[in-house]
């Protein structure tokens, strides 16, 4: 993941993300202002300890993601069909996404579907003289679960095996 060194008097918008489904698990994160979500999603991934394998969204509708207003899917950087007004995540900047939505879904893995809830909980301005590079993990409380399953992965293993 490519991490980005602050400028003085940039904000740093900081986030918590839980699992939806665990919400004592949760990872603190701070990005700048002009970092991207796709960025943001590496680092939300990064942080729970998943391999950064599968398509990804963001959605303002966080109960049912499938009726968001505004949502932001890799899907259309990668020229699949979307539903209208689908933005891309790869030009897509934090500031721009947050700036209406204070909570949002991530939604990691279409089959799998897990889902993160991201909320803002303050932006900051960076101190003149830091030498800190974003995106940063603030704090991590819980363990993070496991991304697949043992029984997925065996059944991963048992199909890959060629007579």
């Amino acid at each position: 993941m490519k991490k980005k060194l602050v400028v003085a008097g940039e904000k740093i918008f900081v986030f918590r993300v839980t699992v939806e489904d665990n919400p004592e698990i949760i990872r603190e994160l701070a990005l700048l202002e002009t970092q991207t979500l796709y960025t943001f999603a590496e680092a939300i991934i990064d942080s729970f300890d998943f391999d950064f394998d599968h398509c990804f969204g963001f959605f303002n509708n966080v109960d049912k993601w499938y009726q968001a207003e505004r949502q932001y899917e890799l899907f259309k950087d990668v020229g699949e069909e979307c539903k209208p007004g689908t933005k891309g995540v790869k030009k897509t900047k934090i500031r721009e996404a947050f700036e209406k939505d204070k909570k949002m879904l991530f939604l990691f893995d279409y089959g799998d579907e897990w889902k993160f809830i991201v909320e803002l909980v303050r932006k900051e301005e960076a101190a003149a003289g830091s030498r800190k590079k974003y995106p940063l993990l603030l704090k991590k409380v819980g363990e993070s679960p496991e991304q697949y399953s043992p029984l997925e992965e065996d059944a991963d293993e048992s199909n890959s095996i060629i007579n």
